[in-house]
């Protein structure tokens, strides 16, 4: 499976993973990873699924493929010798998952990073590092991408124009939207909308 999922044409994995193959005489790899803020987050969406049907299905095989990659990448790590962060304390991770949800929920007048603190009482550094940990970018990088990939999926539609797009997601301006979206994406937002009108 692995083979298949990250190996190249030939079917050989990565140097960082190919400690993981082994000969049918040799013993089978073990190691006791660190459950990570992310594995965490992960667990919890399995275990409280909101869905049901085939929709399940395809849902909990994403979240257990996102579990996997993220092991690999904590035992690639871990084999080449990078450090590890350590776990977020107690509490800590549901505050930076409760914050992730207000700036997304207020995506068009996002909180600053003050008032984000303040909400979900941790300290700004706290949060700035947490939110870095545990998804990977800072909080306004993570804001950024996500306002992209929903102008993506609302142009898709082809319901909206760009400047109603691009004012829904909180750009103020259409020029901005237009180059952020360029430079994400490699296509300017019109022509976007253009190919996916055609397309129904």
């Amino acid at each position: 499976m692995l083979q298949s999922l990250i190996g190249n044409s030939s079917g050989e994995l990565p140097k960082a993973l190919q400690h993981l193959m082994r000969e049918p005489e040799q013993p089978y790899h073990f190691r006791s990873n660190v459950m990570t803020p992310m594995m965490q987050y992960n667990v919890q969406r399995i275990l409280h699924c909101p869905y049901q049907g085939i929709i399940k299905r395809t849902y909990l095989e994403g979240k257990v493929l996102e579990l996997l990659a993220l092991l690999l990448e904590q035992e690639a790590e871990i084999h080449m010798g990078s450090r590890t962060q350590k776990p977020l304390k107690s509490g800590t991770l549901e505050r930076i998952l409760y914050a992730r949800d207000l700036l997304l929920q207020q995506m068009d007048n996002p909180p600053s990073i003050a008032e984000l603190a303040r909400l979900v009482k941790l300290n700004e550094y706290a949060l700035k590092r947490g939110f870095l940990q545990v998804f990977g970018k800072p909080l306004f990088a993570y804001l950024h991408d996500y306002r992209l990939e929903q102008a993506r999926q609302l142009l898709e539609t082809g319901e909206m124009k760009v400047s109603e797009v691009a004012q829904k997601i909180g750009f103020a301006s259409r020029n901005h939207f237009a180059a952020a979206f360029r430079k994400k994406f490699g296509i300017n937002p019109k022509e976007y909308l253009m190919q996916h009108k055609h397309s129904f």
